[in-house]
């Protein structure tokens, strides 16, 4: 049937919880910088975050656009007349990370299903809008890398889904037959209505983190009860 499985990530493979809003996050993080001279209230650290961020959006055109973190976490140093090195600001991000993650572990059947896949000589990719400096080592924490034949993060690329560039350019890159593969993901908006766009099919897993704006975008496949233990016998049947 499918040769080449493209997987979501966050509410998909994984269940993570985060909050960016807390002000411990804020309060630690500004002491980092000024650990480094770089002097921010938390308020203010939090403010000029996301008005680098934005800026950095804009730049690369808007909507689809993703910035990589690491360059805002960078530009927070160097507005404070701080040099700041490409390890400074990834160890930043890391640390930004780590403090925000309330929650990080596979949904069951996760590693059941990928061991199978890898077993039937499937191919495996991921396709996810996340900050490589924020995915890279969860992805090694969960011990997820393996699986992987390729690996396509939105901040490296500066798009990201639903964009049918972010589908395309792995498509390519990876050299996959689009009528071989599909994508699964538990964002309607995102994955399935970015996959629609691509020419690709899709299945639709609802998770407890899913967006609430099901049933307006086409999947092939629809699994309503988060069980992602049923996408094996869904997809492999006709698999001989």
């Amino acid at each position: 049937m499918y040769q080449n499985y493209i997987f979501d990530l966050y509410g998909t493979l994984v269940d993570i919880r985060t909050d960016e809003e807390k002000p411990y996050l804020w309060k630690k993080l500004a002491e980092i910088y000024a650990s480094f001279g770089a002097f921010y209230s938390p308020e203010e650290l939090k403010r000029e975050f996301r008005r680098i961020e934005q800026k950095e959006k804009t730049a690369l055109g808007g909507k689809d656009a993703e910035p990589d973190l690491r360059r805002v976490f960078a530009k927070l140093y160097l507005q404070k007349g701080v040099c700041c090195d490409d390890g400074q600001a990834k160890w930043t991000a890391v640390f930004f990370r780590t403090l925000s993650r309330e929650k990080l572990a596979l949904y069951d059947g996760v590693e059941a299903f990928l061991k199978e896949l890898k077993r039937r000589g499937k191919g495996v990719y991921l396709l996810s809008n996340a900050q490589a400096d924020f995915t890279e080592p969860e992805l090694c924490m969960l011990g997820l890398v393996p699986y992987f034949d390729g690996i396509y993060l939105s901040s490296k690329m500066g798009v990201k889904k639903p964009s049918p560039d972010f589908f395309n350019g792995m498509l390519q890159k990876y050299k996959l037959i689009k009528r071989k593969s599909i994508m699964i993901g538990n964002d309607e908006a995102s994955d399935i209505a970015g996959a629609y766009a691509a020419g690709l099919d899709s299945l639709y897993i609802q998770t407890d983190i899913s967006p609430k704006d099901c049933g307006g975008h086409r999947a092939s496949y629809r699994i309503m009860d988060g069980d992602f233990r049923k996408i094996a016998p869904l997809l492999l049947r006709q698999d001989i």
